[in-house]
């Protein structure tokens, strides 16, 4: 029998309405792709918004790493930029590189929740998306001796007494800190109560939560996978519909909370179409080899390609979700 809380489950859906409900679905990887006839040179910077580590370095380097084995370029050089929540790195790539021809930005929903916050989502648009690269669930959780011993328990404390809760998270506005608001709101408690606690990092989440500095953490399963498997954390729930990686799914434990996370590549805006293509192409033919499907094994990541049309219109539905949520829950940087 579903839990009486969760008789009027609080959705994303339900936030948004119909018009920007189209679930974060994920396709699969791509089959063997025929080789395109040019690569893209000798060299490659990729810009990677955050510090080394985290979910945005992981995917930048397995891309970089999968142009290279797959013969697209012969040497990519990586920038790490972190800080509130990928903004400072935008605003860095946007200076430095928007017109370099050889030059790829990391992204995702962190950076659009970031600039959400910051009532500065049009930044978005002034980089050139490319393709979305994938999509994975959160994984909440707490230290191993925690008293917080289920997805009940947790909104049962949140519902008590919410400030004196400190959970983890990654950048301000970012899909952890919606998560953790989202969670708030179905507690009934007071959102301008949430202590929020941002980290650049998955790594930082984890060593807060192991030094007992707060008492939730929420991030993706990859990040929080060594410390689960070692016991030195204790996951609670997982943000899809259904179980994953061993993890009972929040929604099948009676908190009805559901979201997901995504990554994707841009280059500049004022990048040329015909060498954007070449770009893209060679990110298709590269994530059609084993490389790539490899990191999307030892990751645990859903592959979630998309591009064109398509990804424009998912981008512009995220932005909203952003929008909204942050209004709705009274998110502060």
């Amino acid at each position: 029998m579903r839990h009486p809380m969760t008789a009027c489950p609080i959705t994303r859906r339900q936030w948004l309405g119909a018009a920007l409900a189209a679930p974060l679905t994920a396709s699969l990887a791509l089959p063997a792709l025929a080789a395109p006839a040019q690569k893209l040179g000798s060299q490659l910077r990729i810009v990677i918004p955050a510090n080394p580590g985290g979910g945005w370095d992981q995917t930048g380097r397995a891309l970089g790493t999968a142009l290279s084995s797959s013969g697209m370029v012969d040497k990519v050089v990586y920038e790490n930029i972190g800080g509130k929540g990928g903004t400072l790195g935008l605003a860095e790539y946007l200076k430095r590189y928007d017109q370099d021809p050889d030059s790829l930005l990391i992204g995702g929903m962190v950076m659009v929740g970031a600039l959400a916050l910051n009532k500065a989502s049009d930044q978005l648009k002034q980089v050139q998306p490319l393709t979305k690269l994938t999509s994975d669930y959160l994984v909440v959780a707490v230290p191993a001796d925690s008293p917080i011993y289920n997805p009940q328990a947790l909104i049962k404390a949140m519902r008590e007494d919410l400030s004196a809760l400190a959970i983890a998270g990654g950048s301000a506005g970012g899909v952890d800190h919606m998560y953790a608001g989202m969670l708030a709101r179905i507690a009934k408690a007071n959102p301008e109560q949430l202590q929020y606690k941002p980290f650049p990092g998955g790594n930082d989440v984890v060593n807060a939560l192991q030094q007992k500095q707060v008492q939730v953490g929420i991030s993706g399963y990859s990040e929080f996978r060594d410390a689960l498997r070692a016991g030195k954390l204790r996951a609670l729930g997982i943000s899809s519909r259904r179980t994953l990686f061993g993890i009972a799914s929040m929604r099948d434990q009676g908190v009805d909370a559901e979201m997901s996370n995504w990554r994707a590549v841009f280059t500049g805006k004022n990048i040329p179409a015909v060498r954007a293509q070449q770009m893209l192409a060679a990110i298709e033919y590269a994530a059609s080899q084993d490389s790539w499907k490899s990191s999307l094994s030892s990751n645990n990541w859903n592959a979630s390609l998309q591009s064109g049309k398509n990804l424009q219109d998912f981008l512009e539905i995220e932005t909203s979700t952003a929008q909204i949520m942050s209004h709705l829950l009274k998110l502060k940087a």
